[in-house]
């Protein structure tokens, strides 16, 4: 999905076989600028349109904890290669959830950035007012550092906008001063699997443990992509 300079770039479909950019995506070329070799490119679900990473014209990919599962999509290819340890961070993609989904799935750290604050100037379209490109990585602390990396105003990307203050690498060892709402309507739900709520009340319960105020948030609108917008 990320143009790179004179490297195929299919967004995973055959359509696109063969095409090499002529120029680098803003994001490549921030991550070029930084000192950040690419060392591939990895596979997706086509034209980013799906969320499992079984839809791309060169086969799927498998979730490395579990080959036998799938990795989520559709950046499944970026989170099973931070994932396996094939590259300590990467880029995806976010439309609907395909950062987020995957790097869940995939046990990683994946951010979905507010839209505006990374540029999507050559990255392959799906939903230009909804796409968005984000970092994968082992750590929020390396998450935060490739953020810093491609975050910020393009001027060839018109959406993007200046950053009000630099992006922070976390450094505390604690939540001290940090306030996390929990929606009811996402973690009190019916039809939500035990294992999956018990692993989120564990998450919780942590977070207070480390010092956070964790509180309920309800939900009052839903946003464009169909999931509550919380208080």
């Amino acid at each position: 999905m990320i143009s790179t300079r004179g490297v195929e770039t299919t967004a995973a479909s055959k359509i696109l076989e063969g095409y090499k950019p002529v120029y680098d995506a803003t994001v490549a070329a921030r991550c070029k600028a930084a000192g950040l070799p690419l060392l591939g490119k990895t596979n997706l679900d086509e034209f980013a349109m799906g969320s499992s990473t079984e839809n791309s014209a060169y086969g799927p990919t498998r979730n490395p904890w579990d080959p036998s599962r799938v990795p989520g999509g559709s950046s499944g290819g970026s989170t099973a290669a931070v994932a396996a340890g094939l590259a300590p961070w990467a880029l995806g993609s976010d439309t609907g959830g395909s950062i987020k989904q995957p790097a869940s799935l995939c046990g990683v750290v994946g951010l979905r950035p507010t839209y505006g604050t990374v540029s999507r100037y050559g990255i392959v379209a799906f939903a230009s007012s909804l796409d968005q490109v984000g970092p994968i990585a082992k750590t929020v602390r390396d998450c935060a550092l490739l953020h810093r990396i491609v975050a910020g105003r393009d001027p060839l990307d018109s959406t993007t906008v200046e950053l009000p203050e630099p992006i922070e690498l976390p450094e505390a060892e604690d939540l001290e001063g940090l306030r996390v709402g929990v929606p009811k309507e996402l973690n009190e739900a019916e039809g939500i699997e035990p294992g999956v709520s018990e692993a989120v009340n564990r998450t919780i319960e942590l977070a207070r443990e480390l010092g956070a105020e964790v509180g309920s948030a309800a939900c009052r609108a839903r946003s464009s992509s169909g999931c509550p917008a919380t208080t």
